[in-house]
């Protein structure tokens, strides 16, 4: 029977958080925030995370007048981060940005015993549609049935550059699964690195953002193979989804905004209904545009359902993934 791979189920669980009561008012009525927020984002500054952590907090302080600041702390695969804020007063004063990466696959390849249960999750902030599978044009190949008659007939053949244990070495173990192929995986370093290693012929392909190698798409350099979400990102410009060549592959990377544990439910609703808001500003998803990135939303319900239904997804690689370390 064919595997289906649905990584975040995001669209399969939409609706769960509707069925669930809250009370209807005393997110509107609690004091809060007092004080500045701080947001502890898990990834250095620049990046996909942290533009989306610095989205949120340009809207929030619009929308609430009051101030909230984003603190990068990079390191351990974000486990620095998480420790940080699971280790905070439960005030509403400190909140996780996070993404599955960190808050899932650190646990699945045990660079942590924690889970997302260790936080209490307010929504998804956000969800990143524009990683690509690309391959450097030295591969030789120009999609994904190509890759896969390639790699069938000699594999490991073709070099497949991630940082291991890492949301894009799942990414691969994931492709490889699916498409009954072999890579070769090789720790390629960060997506700069990556990138490098790819024009330079050292790696084959990898699974990177669009905006990070847009150029040498359209330069000839590199070649968009295929992105592994559930409709076509038209943001992407001309590049097939995986299901549309047979793969039935979707992995999104939703953005997590969390509080520790025991934060008050009405500072977490709060938080979410905010958040809601800031999506529906147009100029938010203006901004968006500059990331490749389609406005989404998932209130708190949906977005654990979500990552719970991930967690059980990811489980399946945990043995690669702790080789891999």
């Amino acid at each position: 029977m064919k595997k289906t791979f649905r990584a975040s189920l995001l669209s399969a669980v939409v609706g769960i958080g509707a069925l669930v009561s809250h009370a209807a008012s005393f997110a509107d009525e609690v004091n809060w925030p007092t004080r500045p927020i701080q947001v502890v984002v898990i990834a250095n500054p620049g990046g996909d995370t942290d533009f989306n952590a610095r989205m949120m907090a340009k809207y929030f302080n619009q929308i609430t007048g009051k101030t909230m600041v984003v603190t990068n702390v990079a390191g351990g695969g974000g486990t620095l981060a998480a420790e940080q804020v699971k280790g905070a007063a439960p005030d509403g004063n400190t909140i996780l940005f996070t993404h599955p990466g960190q808050l899932i696959v650190n646990e699945v390849a045990g660079l942590t015993q924690d889970s997302y249960e260790a936080f209490d999750v307010a929504c998804f902030a956000g969800v990143d549609k524009s990683t690509v599978f690309v391959a450097s044009k030295q591969v030789g190949v120009n999609n994904m049935k190509e890759l896969i008659e390639k790699s069938k007939a000699n594999p490991g053949s073709v070099t497949y550059g991630t940082e291991m244990g890492s949301f894009s070495h799942l990414q691969g173990l994931m492709l490889e699964k699916q498409a009954g192929i072999k890579l070769k995986m090789v720790d390629g370093g960060t997506v700069s690195d990556r990138v490098v290693g790819m024009l330079g012929g050292r790696l084959g392909m990898g699974a990177i953002t669009y905006g990070s190698v847009q150029d040498y798409v359209q330069g000839g350099q590199m070649v968009a193979l295929g992105q592994p979400n559930a409709e076509r990102n038209p943001m992407l410009g001309d590049v097939p989804t995986l299901k549309e060549q047979g793969l039935d592959i979707t992995m999104d990377k939703p953005y997590v905004v969390a509080f520790p544990k025991g934060t008050d439910p009405a500072i977490i609703k709060k938080m979410s209904d905010l958040m809601k808001q800031i999506t529906e500003v147009p100029e938010y998803a203006e901004d968006l545009k500059k990331f490749k990135q389609p406005v989404s939303f998932y209130a708190t319900e949906d977005a654990k359902a979500i990552l719970a239904k991930t967690r059980n997804d990811f489980m399946q690689f945990k043995d690669d993934l702790r080789k891999a370390k």
